[in-house]
């Protein structure tokens, strides 16, 4: 096997093993990564470079190497889970940095977070005085969410007394002319029941871009141009 091939099969394969092991892990988002998670995802691309173009390393050492992190980030979030003290330990606690419109500086300056950073936050959350903010605080992810003062709140409809309704939610039936099964359960209807809806249209579901139904039972059409 040349050098340019081996490097080839060893990346193909170990995609091939990192695909599978994301969907065991989940579908975090990077924002809602703990810092060990953060700290595994740069391992794991860390390994994933070196055992794929290094082709003197071990390819199955690494590959148990990328097992062992995916695993222990696994059993580390069931673990937190299942225990308040330990999801509170590996993610860490919200922190209050604005309490009642008075800045907590000593949170600030536990957690690194400059006023400078803080007014950054707030301009990018909308708000261009720290004076119109009566509660922030630092989430687990690093982010922080402010809630203005009183007067500073918007109106509501709910203030305003307007009645509203919730917008029901949408389904996707057809997609580029192929029947979504799973969606068509979910709102209890089935392929002879959309037969029967597209025959009374006039439809046929290979000239369907996306054909959408609400819970209400409100049929929208995207025909194929």
């Amino acid at each position: 096997m040349t050098e340019t091939t081996n490097v080839i099969f060893r990346t193909i394969l170990v995609l091939i093993i990192l695909f599978f092991l994301f969907k065991i892990m989940g579908k975090k988002q990077v924002s809602q990564m703990s810092m060990f998670d953060y700290i595994t995802g740069i391992t794991i691309g860390s390994i994933v470079a070196d055992i794929s173009l290094d082709i003197e390393k071990n390819l199955k050492a690494g590959i148990i190497c990328l097992l062992i992190y995916c695993f222990t980030d696994l059993f580390l979030s069931y673990l937190s889970l299942k225990s308040i003290k330990l999801r509170n330990f590996f993610n860490s606690k919200e922190v209050i940095l604005i309490e009642n419109g008075k800045i907590n500086r000593k949170n600030m300056s536990k957690n690194q977070i400059t006023i400078n950073i803080l007014e950054t936050e707030a301009r990018v959350n909308g708000f261009f005085n720290l004076d119109d903010i009566n509660n922030a605080i630092l989430e687990p992810n690093g982010k922080i969410s402010f809630e203005p003062k009183e007067n500073n709140k918007p109106i509501t409809k709910k203030d305003m007394n307007i009645k509203t309704n919730n917008n029901p939610i949408v389904y996707n039936i057809i997609i580029d002319g192929e029947i979504v099964d799973e969606n068509l359960r979910h709102v209890n209807k089935d392929r002879k029941w959309l037969n029967h809806e597209l025959k009374v249209l006039g439809k046929r579901k290979e000239e369907i871009l996306l054909l959408t139904l609400d819970s209400n039972e409100k049929i929208n059409i995207y025909p194929k141009h």
